[in-house]
């Protein structure tokens, strides 16, 4: 059983496969490694690649029994939906094109989905997905990471109780400087998927980070954009996809919003920076120090929230693996969002109770809403207008 956070001995191992991850993919190794933190999963299948000849190569590596790595993500789902010992969840870590297909085959199988952002490349295959999850009632979990640290549940805590009064302002920021270049024409993997329409999707430096801070922002207010005004560029000559973003946005609530999103700003690494400004106060959250999250009141006074600290509220402490001090990371958080997950497919298919403090994992829905928002952005910028980016669910 389930007593808090605590799982007993008797809980099951989730049995785990993946699609995607093989070689010279960044993101596979990183869930791999997420999914091992709390011993909630066993990787016991794959198709790591559309080529089966580099499946059969990385299986090993993986420990995965030979008869367990598939030609294709097809023959797995089938192969194991049969079998008494199959797969209960599925990783997806493909490019964004193979997203809607992947997922729909596996929870049509009866197996849960746990996939990499974005939902999908379009909102008629996201919307499908939503129907799908409604009507198998599978568990799907979508890794927006960055709601996995502590200090960012913290301020969702802190906000939800109005410490900041009416939320007025959300700054966000997230440059990269890794596409400065056309870098894509060397043959980098990361970067040729990335920049072409027909894997990536009709969208880049958005779907790839500027999901993320909307979505965090999302996570921490729980206001909705309502309207984006949107500039999109592609500042390197001869690349079909926008590598920076500027976009207005207005809320629910009447708040007032910026995204900046670029992946061709050098100088910069992994800088996103989350900024909320309320009637009272005002909180401040980057990626570069992500155990510590700034607050300051209305007349000056600051406080600076520590990871592992006492005045932590619930949902951040049971966010945290390490005693304070100690330096939470990329892994840690992912670790978060596979643990919340974890506790939904125990729950949903052994009835073990989920502790209600692990409910606030990224879900199908929101996904939906992050296409929506990159249908908006787009359409605002052929046409120079305001745009709707509400997506009723």
């Amino acid at each position: 059983m389930i007593k808090g956070s605590k799982i007993e001995n008797a809980a099951p191992i989730i049995r785990l496969g993946m699609v995607g991850g093989g070689p010279g993919a960044f993101i596979g190794a990183v869930h791999m490694t997420a999914a091992r933190l709390d011993n909630r999963y066993q990787l016991v299948a794959g198709s790591f690649s559309s080529d089966p000849e580099k499946t059969r190569e990385i299986a090993p590596s993986y420990n995965i029994e030979k008869e367990r790595a598939y030609s294709s993500y097809q023959e797995m789902a089938e192969k194991e939906s049969q079998r008494e010992d199959g797969i209960e969840a599925v990783t997806v870590v493909t490019p964004n094109n193979l997203h809607y297909p992947i997922c729909k085959t596996f929870l049509e199988a009866g197996i849960d989905v746990i996939l990499d952002k974005p939902l999908t490349t379009n909102l008629k295959d996201a919307l499908d997905l939503v129907g799908i999850v409604k009507k198998t009632g599978r568990i799907f979990g979508l890794t927006h990471e960055y709601t996995g640290f502590s200090a960012v549940r913290q301020a969702r805590e802190m906000i939800a109780k109005g410490v900041l009064g009416e939320v007025r302002i959300i700054q966000l920021e997230y440059p990269q400087e890794w596409l400065s270049t056309k870098i894509e024409d060397d043959g980098l993997k990361q970067a040729v998927w990335r920049t072409d329409p027909a894997k990536s999707g009709p969208a880049a430096a958005l779907a790839d980070i500027g999901t993320h801070a909307v979505h965090t922002a999302r996570y921490i207010t729980g206001l909705e954009v309502t309207e984006v005004n949107a500039d999109l560029t592609s500042f390197v000559n001869g690349r079909s996809l926008e590598d920076n973003a500027h976009v207005l946005l207005r809320y629910n609530n009447g708040a007032r919003g910026m995204l900046w999103a670029s992946q061709c700003a050098p100088g910069t690494e992994n800088d996103f920076r989350i900024r909320i400004f309320g009637e009272k106060g005002s909180i401040d959250w980057q990626l570069r120090w992500p155990n510590e999250m700034r607050y300051s009141m209305l007349g000056g006074n600051h406080h600076l929230f520590s990871r592992g600290g006492s005045a932590m509220e619930p949902l951040s402490a049971f966010a945290n693996k390490l005693p304070g001090g100690h330096a939470e990371g990329l892994h840690d958080a992912f670790g978060i969002i596979y643990r919340d997950i974890a506790d939904a497919i125990l729950e949903k298919r052994y009835g073990i109770i989920a502790n209600p403090l692990s409910t606030t994992y990224p879900k199908v829905e929101e996904g939906a809403k992050m296409i929506k928002f990159i249908d908006a952005c787009l359409e605002s910028n052929r046409t120079g207008n305001w745009v709707s980016a509400e997506l009723g669910l």
